[in-house]
């Protein structure tokens, strides 16, 4: 239920991170082959998207639906559709619209995995998530981790892709992995200096949450 700084409350907007693209969510991506009415209309329903306002959220969802029926081969556009569906907390008809911006995510053009328009790097990146957590928060716990260690293992440095990792690894009774996953995030990311201090104990922890002492012989 995540798509480019969404929480899983379906509020949200913000930036890709962690992806080395430098590109805010909801840009177009470069080098796509268009026609001005999609871009057009895309642009139109990805404003009124991001405007905030809940029945312009429903116009842009409106849009998108349409203009992915008429563009079955565009990532792009079915990457937006779900994202459209998310904001209105509508996770259940966001799935095949993030399923299908991934299965033909690949580069745009006669290289990439789909006739019509790819995904850029970090709309890809968000689309894991949006997926893995959409599913996570559906229930669908199997799936959850399914995508979201393919989007780890697609995007390493992606914090976000991880830190859900994390919570659907605790979903699937990881828990041991979950631990030390979300410990080995907080100690590289955070800016607290109380953790900072406390970076190699974390480390250490991660890598070994059970560890304790041996006790200590009285004689």
């Amino acid at each position: 239920m995540i798509a480019s700084g969404h929480d899983e409350s379906g509020t949200g907007g913000g930036t890709n991170s962690g992806t080395g693209e430098g590109r805010t969510a909801g840009e177009p991506a470069p080098d796509r082959v268009r026609t001005p009415d999609r871009d057009g209309e895309l642009a139109t329903a990805i404003r009124l998207r991001d405007g905030g306002d809940p029945a312009e959220r429903e116009r842009a969802r409106l849009l998108l639906v349409e203009l992915a029926g008429r563009l079955p081969d565009d990532a792009e556009v079915a990457y937006h559709t779900a994202w459209a569906h998310d904001v209105l907390e509508r996770e259940a008809e966001a799935v095949p619209y993030y399923e299908r911006a991934l299965a033909l995510g690949g580069a745009p053009g006669p290289g990439g995995s789909g006739s019509g328009s790819g995904l850029g790097e970090a709309d890809r990146a968000e689309a894991y998530l949006g997926l893995g957590s959409t599913y996570r928060v559906l229930g669908r716990y199997a799936e959850a981790e399914r995508t979201l260690r393919a989007g780890v293992a697609a995007f390493p440095g992606h914090g976000g892709l991880r830190a859900f990792l994390g919570l659907a690894l605790y979903n699937t009774g990881r828990h041991r992995e979950s631990v030390r996953l979300l410990l080995e995030l907080l100690a590289r990311t955070s800016d607290d200096p109380s953790v900072r201090g406390y970076e190699r104990a974390l480390a250490f922890y991660a890598a070994d949450p059970d560890h304790t002492l041996p006790p200590v012989d009285p004689a």
